[in-house]
């Protein structure tokens, strides 16, 4: 049943695939294209790549992402939740293939928790897609200090992350919380608040073994970020260029992480990264607050009408 479901992951990749492919021709030949921002073809793609790599181990790719992006000002704001979810769809599929494919646990507790992400990405992307610059501004930065904190609840110093069960399976209320709990997060990894952490403190909760929660986070977000990005993609709420970088670069990253690195101590990295979430969420929403004194001074001007 495994192989059959990474059959289905496969097919839906490829539709994706396509379906992108053939929006970007279809938008062009109506001269209307998606936005190619100025980040560079190798930055992008040293982006993805780092990235990518990190969060085959664990730290997450969405807030790592976002921090490099607004520092090096590739990416518009209300253009990042959309780049972050087309743009890693790809090599999180990469990850799913592999975790899926070699970690065990309960086929309808995986396939369950995972069609409840989907449709609440699906659901998500549809309200974030026609969300406005400072809208997106607020709900990044308020997203980066919640992806703070779960990050710090992972921290082993800290002793705040639950250490899960030894269960593989969910059944009863348990099933139902599990499915309720991954709804809500696919519909917030449209915002662009990654997946990982929260799935992995999730299970815990729920007392399933953590290497359970690899399976389930990635095979998640790897079906549900497909039929996320479909609607930015579709709605051309997408830096193109930032987008195929981070697709392109991430795979080696990927495989790099998975079959070479496989585990290294990321402690100091995961606490530096923590800071650097932070100093971005600081950023989004003193941007935010600028955009919303501006708008009030200009609408506090006379018209010139009554002068």
């Amino acid at each position: 049943m495994i192989k059959a479901l990474l059959s289905v992951l496969s097919a839906e990749t490829l539709a994706y695939l396509i379906y992108w492919f053939a929006a970007v021709r279809k938008d062009r030949a109506h001269g209307q294209s998606p936005t190619v921002g100025a980040m560079s073809t190798p930055l992008s793609l040293g982006i993805g790549f780092g990235t990518n790599f990190l969060d085959t181990l664990g730290i997450g790719s969405f807030a790592t992402t976002t921090s490099l992006f607004k520092f090096v000002r590739g990416v518009r704001d209300e253009l990042i939740p959309g780049t972050l979810n087309a743009g890693h769809a790809i090599p999180t599929v990469a990850e799913a293939l592999i975790y899926v494919a070699i970690i065990s646990v309960d086929f309808y507790t995986l396939v369950a928790m995972i069609a409840a992400s989907v449709l609440g990405a699906w659901l998500g992307a549809g309200v974030v897609s026609h969300w406005s610059r400072r809208k997106i501004q607020i709900g990044l930065g308020s997203c980066l200090i919640g992806a703070a904190v779960l990050m710090v609840m992972r921290d082993p110093a800290i002793h705040l992350f639950p250490a899960g069960g030894s269960a593989l399976s969910l059944s009863g209320i348990r099933l139902l919380i599990g499915v309720v709990g991954n709804f809500i997060l696919g519909a917030l990894m449209t915002l662009g608040i990654g997946l990982y952490a929260p799935c992995m403190i999730l299970v815990g909760m729920l007392g399933m073994s953590l290497k359970a929660a690899f399976p389930i986070m990635m095979g998640s977000c790897a079906f549900l970020m497909p039929a996320g990005s479909a609607r930015f993609i579709r709605e051309k709420k997408y830096d193109l260029k930032a987008a195929l970088g981070l697709a392109i670069g991430g795979v080696p990253g990927v495989l790099i992480a998975a079959y070479l690195v496989k585990e290294m101590p990321l402690k100091w990295v995961t606490r530096l990264v923590i800071v650097v979430v932070l100093y971005t969420a600081g950023m989004l929403l003193h941007s935010a607050a600028k955009e919303a004194r501006a708008a009030n001074g200009s609408s506090a001007l006379p018209h010139p009408a009554t002068e």
